[in-house]
């Protein structure tokens, strides 16, 4: 059955998929009016630092403040599900503890916290679907492989880059052909320089968070993604943080392609991104040696070959999300996994001169940018992956444009995430 029949079934029978949400900023403020308008799904508890943002966003939902219990304990918001109430909280592990929710969904962006939720979401055998995908490129595969034990559902969301690459990539290999390169835009060149101060104007503009604008232009965003495109699949980057060619759409299948046939790429089977007018689409260069396939290829308007191209022009972000919490209940399928453990590593550079003593910012601060590298690359320049750089203390100065690694930071021990990195690398190093 399709999951359009499966929902308005439960719509019908008065039993939608319900739904929480960490992270009410502009990904999980605008998914929350997405599920508003769905049939047989509903966010119902959404955990926020900053409590007055889900008010607002159920309000301007049409939920009447009546129906809303704002509490940070469990037993309350557990009571006032069970009389079909919505929930706000300011503490996210609240969340994992509600039996009557299906699935989590992670929207914060924030490395600790998305391994605390996902940490707890699996112990308490919950779906969680991670719209923070910098949490799952740095301990996704613990979680996955974890989550396959006890019986549900991690997945990166639908709607992000990397999901929806991966549909293309599924489309491509189940039909047999094979994929050159895996890629997306970006829609702008990258700025390593960029800071909170420097993008607040424009964010703010926008109705975005300053760092995450930053993130954005430093490239720390994209190489987060290619990364997690790599683990999900097997393919790599071609060189180190991916080529980044300026490259329009109609070009695409003549410049990422091997260099014996007039490309850039050294390799076959490659993710990377292109600054030319891509963004916000996603793409798939993909080909056969099959005769009949090329001619038949041809027929249906995809060129004389041998490379052809695979375009979704857009991606819709949170507003797609809500796709994947529906398939990880019903189906208890995921959208994307690391599958192939980590093939890829998200490694950070200092963005200035950093200072032994000082604490490092987290990601699209005004201290680090990040870059790619295949895992043994960066395991053999012993760099610290980029979720737990932040909070790490600087050992010894490192001049701007220099890899943070071991033996020039100390990662915060205490934190999650660095906790569940360490028994990944453990299971990793043991062939598990």
């Amino acid at each position: 059955m399709e999951l359009y029949e499966h929902l308005q079934r439960r719509e019908a029978a008065g039993n939608p998929i319900r739904l929480g949400l960490v992270g009410c900023g502009q990904e999980g403020s605008g998914m929350v009016h997405i599920t508003g308008q769905m049939a047989g799904l509903d966010t119902q508890v959404i955990a926020d630092i900053i409590p007055d943002r889900p008010l607002a966003t159920l309000k301007s939902t049409g939920v009447p403040e009546s129906d809303i219990c704002t509490t940070n304990d469990p037993n309350e918001a557990e009571d006032a599900l069970r009389k079909d109430r919505y929930v706000v909280t300011e503490d996210a592990l609240v969340l994992p503890q509600l039996e009557s929710l299906d699935v989590l969904v992670e929207a914060t962006g924030v490395t600790e916290v998305g391994a605390q939720v996902a940490w707890n979401s699996i112990l308490n055998q919950k779906h969680i679907v991670m719209l923070n995908v910098e949490t799952d490129v740095t301990v996704g595969v613990f979680l996955y492989r974890l989550a396959q034990k006890v019986g549900c559902v991690y997945t990166v969301a639908m709607g992000d880059e990397p999901g929806v690459c991966k549909m293309l990539y599924n489309f491509s290999r189940t039909l047999g052909f094979e994929v050159v390169c895996l890629g997306k835009g970006k829609n702008n060149p990258i700025d390593y320089d960029a800071t909170p101060e420097s993008c607040r104007e424009e964010a703010e503009s926008k109705d975005m968070n300053p760092k995450m604008l930053a993130a954005f232009k430093d490239g720390t965003k994209t190489m987060v993604e290619l990364a997690a495109m790599s683990n999900a699949t097997g393919l790599v980057p071609d060189v180190p943080g991916g080529h980044g060619a300026k490259v329009d759409v109609e070009e695409l299948n003549k410049v990422f392609v091997p260099t014996e046939d007039g490309g850039i790429l050294t390799k076959r089977g490659c993710v990377d991104y292109s600054t030319g007018k891509v963004a916000p689409g996603v793409f798939a260069i993909i080909t056969t040696d099959d005769p009949r396939i090329v001619a038949d290829m041809k027929f249906y308007s995809m060129g004389p070959g041998p490379y052809y191209l695979l375009y979704r022009p857009y991606h819709l972000c949170s507003i797609e999300t809500p796709l994947s919490a529906a398939e990880a209940v019903i189906y208890k399928e995921a959208t994307l996994v690391p599958t192939n453990g980590l093939v890829s590593e998200v490694i950070p550079i200092a963005k200035r001169d950093l200072r032994a003593g000082e604490t490092v910012g987290g990601i699209g601060s005004a201290d680090i940018y990040s870059t790619f590298y295949t895992y043994e690359e960066a395991k053999a320049k012993k760099a610290v992956p980029t979720g737990l750089a932040s909070g790490a203390k600087v050992l010894k100065d490192i001049p701007k444009g220099a890899l943070l690694t071991e033996e020039n930071i100390a990662p915060d021990t205490t934190k999650v995430v660095y906790k569940l990195r360490q028994m990944q690398d453990a299971m990793l190093g043991s062939g598990g």
